[in-house]
């Protein structure tokens, strides 16, 4: 019997997404898609609608239209409770370590809430430096330990569709090239991943697609292919 599991089926489609908080209209009919497998970057200057066009596929603005599908589900009218459900999981930019609790304590807090999560084993491979520190309160891990823990406790939830914001931020450059060879291995186990960096050194080896944000529009999409060609606009559009 074949599977009717499709590697390039597609894990998100967004199209004419706005979002609000209040009365700010942030996001303008943002369209993208991402296949199952791909890593995909916003890019942009701050207040461009990065981190917002991450927060309103959870539901974490004041309100929202458009078309969110995740794995073929319209989810635009879920509650952000539901969409752990869905697959999807967050890594903000703050990590929301709890101090007070171990690294494992705090690894084992999220429920498994889909199936076809990470095993804590399998998690203490892929990041050798938690399994030495899993007795460590949370207030005593570095800010690269803290964000390896924050990525590794929504794998064990069973997310497959990944949403990290500015996770190299701050970081040594032995962690951010750890935390690239992470990325790199969950591409080849099947994972979706939609990355907020600023960390553009980090991200574009990474990436099979870059969708340029500004004032709360995608005014570009640049494949990997075309990046070369495409880095004097980009500095120029993104100030770096």
């Amino acid at each position: 019997m074949t599977s009717a599991f499709n590697p390039h089926a597609e894990m998100l489609r967004i199209q004419d997404l706005h979002a609000f908080y209040g009365e700010s209209h942030i996001l303008h009919g943002i369209d993208l898609q991402v296949a199952r497998g791909e890593c995909i970057t916003l890019l942009g200057r701050n207040g461009s609608g990065r981190s917002t066009t991450l927060k309103s596929i959870l539901g974490l603005v004041g309100r929202r239209s458009g078309s969110i599908m995740v794995n073929g589900k319209e989810v635009i009218a879920e509650p952000t409770h539901r969409m752990a459900r869905y697959g999807v999981g967050y890594v903000p930019e703050e990590r929301a370590i709890f101090a007070s609790l171990s690294t494992e304590e705090n690894l084992m807090l999220p429920p498994e809430v889909a199936s076809g999560g990470m095993s804590v084993d399998e998690i203490y491979r892929m990041f050798p430096n938690l399994l030495e520190r899993r007795n460590s309160p949370g207030s005593k891990l570095s800010g690269g330990e803290q964000q390896m823990l924050a990525m590794a406790r929504v794998l064990r939830t069973g997310a497959k569709l990944m949403l990290l914001d500015e996770i190299t931020e701050g970081l040594a450059p032995v962690i951010v090239k750890k935390l690239g060879e992470v990325i790199t291995e969950l591409k080849t186990r099947g994972f979706t991943i939609v990355m907020v960096e600023q960390n553009f050194r980090f991200a574009a080896p990474l990436a099979d697609r870059h969708y340029v944000l500004e004032h709360g529009e995608i005014i570009a999409t640049i494949p990997a292919a075309e990046l070369a060609q495409k880095m004097d606009w980009l500095h120029q559009t993104l100030g770096v």
